[in-house]
């Protein structure tokens, strides 16, 4: 008869052989510390046995600088497990021309733990400020098709575009993350989320050339809470109506933000041109704006530099958006600009206790173009709803 002891004994060394993780170090493996010998093909090695790994696997950047180009983290996967452990830098090559720089697709139960990414943009920027001919940039970290992915304490430096886009996907989060990059660098955006849903991005800090925070269509449950924004051009819907057949926003929630010296607050963008999208159930809620342009703000007839703008109608329908306890300073003298479409007025707008000042102590002024809704509590500048 077998002993019960040494069947318990074989039952829990088995399920420890099968749920604990391995790990792939990828300086054990070979990657280069010094921040100028290529190892991206390490890089990947070690991707391909996590990926591959029946059971939960662990990916460990140790301290140091390490020269990647492309990386490309493809699934499915073997396991719903794979952390990516960084505690060191992961630097871009200055010349590196690609749309993507660390991409994954089709993945699961991925975990991205601290780490800096510095995609060393500058370069490319001074190339575009020169008007020369430039290849457009890479974004930083791209997520595609994928859900369950955590993104925590990670650091994006200087990305020649975007520094991290979600889309397609389910159940992301992005929690703990520092974005910089000097006020004047073009197009590069903090993060970016697109037809995904159940994402949320908390506890961070944007510092950046462009929007902090972008919305595109076909997102939907959308958390934003605890987001420092500044420089940059603010927490953005849109732009939407870039195209005719488009998918909408809904159930947007955006609360405990600030906003410093930046182009924008909060705000809903899009083209006038005709467009099946639209914006429905957002909520705007303890948002504090310290010297900001535009701090609410809806624009139907977006059109950065007015060079070759449509000059139509937005087709793009935008419903039920509330805005509660936001206060602080504008910049501008307008503080609360409503400029919707004449032909799909927005609805559903409310303001309760909204309380912005120009300038620190001037009274500010609001403007409403098509839009209804109403006010309540104390709102300053005085609702044009």
């Amino acid at each position: 008869m077998a002993n019960p002891l040494v069947i318990a004994l074989v039952v829990v060394f088995s399920f420890i052989e099968t749920t604990v993780a391995t790990t792939y170090n990828v300086r054990t493996m070979g990657a280069k510390t010094n921040g100028r010998t290529d190892s991206t093909k390490t890089f990947m090695a070690a991707w391909s046995g996590a990926c591959g790994s029946s059971k939960p696997a662990t990916i460990y950047v140790p301290n140091g600088r390490y020269l990647v180009g492309g990386l490309r983290f493809s699934g499915p996967c073997k396991n719903k497990a794979i952390t990516i452990r960084i505690d060191g830098t992961l630097l871009a090559p200055s010349n590196y021309v690609a749309e993507y720089w660390l991409r994954f697709n089709v993945v699961e139960g991925v975990t991205i733990l601290g780490g800096i990414l510095d995609a060393q943009g500058a370069g490319l920027w001074a190339c575009k400020a020169s008007r020369r001919n430039c290849p457009s940039g890479a974004t930083s970290l791209a997520i595609f098709n994928s859900k369950n992915v955590v993104v925590s304490g990670l650091s994006s430096l200087n990305s020649q575009m975007f520094h991290i886009v979600v889309n397609g996907c389910n159940n992301v989060k992005v929690v703990g993350v520092n974005v910089v990059a000097p006020w004047n660098s073009p197009n590069t955006d903090g993060i970016h989320v697109q037809l995904s849903t159940g994402v949320s991005i908390l506890n961070s800090k944007i510092s950046t050339g462009d929007d902090c925070v972008s919305i595109g269509p076909g997102t939907t449950n959308l958390w934003i809470e605890n987001v420092a924004c500044g420089p940059g051009h603010g927490i953005s819907i849109g732009s939407l109506g870039k195209d005719l057949k488009e998918e909408g926003v809904q159930n947007v929630t955006v609360k405990r933000v600030t906003f410093k010296d930046t182009d924008n607050g909060l705000r809903i963008k899009a083209w006038a041109r005709p467009s099946s999208g639209f914006v429905n159930g957002v909520l705007f809620q303890n948002a504090v704006m310290t010297n900001v342009e535009n701090p609410i703000v809806i624009d139907q007839n977006y059109c950065p530099g007015s060079k070759n703008c449509p000059r139509q109608v937005s087709g793009v329908k935008i419903s039920n958006v509330k805005y509660q306890d936001v206060h602080g300073t504008s910049a501008t003298k307008v503080a609360v600009k409503f400029d919707c479409s004449k032909k799909n007025p927005c609805r559903g707008i409310t303001i309760q206790d909204v309380n912005l000042s120009f300038k620190n102590q001037l009274p500010a002024s609001a403007y409403c173009v098509n839009a209804a809704g109403r006010a309540s509590g104390v709102v300053k500048p005085t609702s044009c709803l």
